[in-house]
């Protein structure tokens, strides 16, 4: 069976050192890069990072679909701007890594904790509605479809884990395709061979960055449009 995987919106990173950025900068409003992934009458939203209208509009606009119609929402990792859109799904079940839930929870109660210490009424209450959603957010199992498998990439955050779709796909043809995340954020860190600054753990993030080239032939990076993976398909 032919499965789709099409982008929704593609994403942006609020600093690109490969831009000559500096790290850490907000010079644009970062955002995940939003894919759709249908197989049999699942509809698998991964990484609504646009605000809720504004992801809702998007995915009509290149899918024709609803928000209604979104069966499962798959979050890579929980930072704030892979998710930013998830409340517009509420009907749908939401999944992420049982490793990255867990590794980022702890630090988000601590966090939370502390700024209720200190009297930082908002940032206690912002801090408050990050741990809602993360509680919201189910272990995903992993298989999520027929031909939708979960991939762990931990390292640039503690669980990050993307999708790998096996079989042929609709508008690429046979091959395993890879939704990484922010394991590999743009393209121009697939060429290069380089992982985005500040990962948790930098020797994780650098082994997972290799696992995904050597598996997938086609790449959805985190902050970019999909691509062929050069070393799999021998273009380098």
């Amino acid at each position: 069976t032919t499965m789709l995987l099409r982008i929704i919106s593609i994403g942006a990173m609020s600093s690109n050192p490969l831009w000559g950025e500096k790290p850490g900068a907000i010079v644009r409003t970062g955002h995940a890069t939003t894919s759709l992934i249908q197989s049999g009458k699942k509809n698998i939203l991964v990484d609504p990072g646009l605000p809720p209208q504004v992801v809702v509009a998007r995915l009509s606009e290149r899918a024709n679909l609803r928000a209604a119609d979104i069966t499962h929402v798959f979050l890579t990792s929980f930072r704030p701007d892979v998710w930013r859109g998830v409340s517009a799904f509420e009907h749908a079940t939401w999944w992420i890594s049982e490793a990255e839930r867990e590794g980022m929870g702890v630090p988000l109660v601590r966090r939370m904790q502390q700024a209720e210490q200190e009297g930082d009424d908002a940032l206690r209450d912002a801090l408050k509605n990050d741990i809602a959603v993360l509680k919201r957010c189910t272990a995903a199992l992993d298989r999520l479809a027929d031909g939708v498998d979960i991939f762990p990439l931990p390292g640039v955050t503690p669980g990050m884990c993307g999708i790998i779709v096996s079989g042929p796909i609709d508008g690429m043809g046979a091959g395993a395709a890879l939704i990484c995340g922010d394991a590999i954020p743009t393209l121009e860190h697939l060429q290069r061979g380089t992982i985005p600054p500040g990962a948790a753990d930098v020797e994780a993030a650098q082994e997972s960055f290799k696992e995904a080239v050597d598996i997938a032939d086609f790449i959805v990076p985190g902050r970019d449009n999909w691509g062929v993976n050069p070393v799999r398909r021998g273009f380098i």
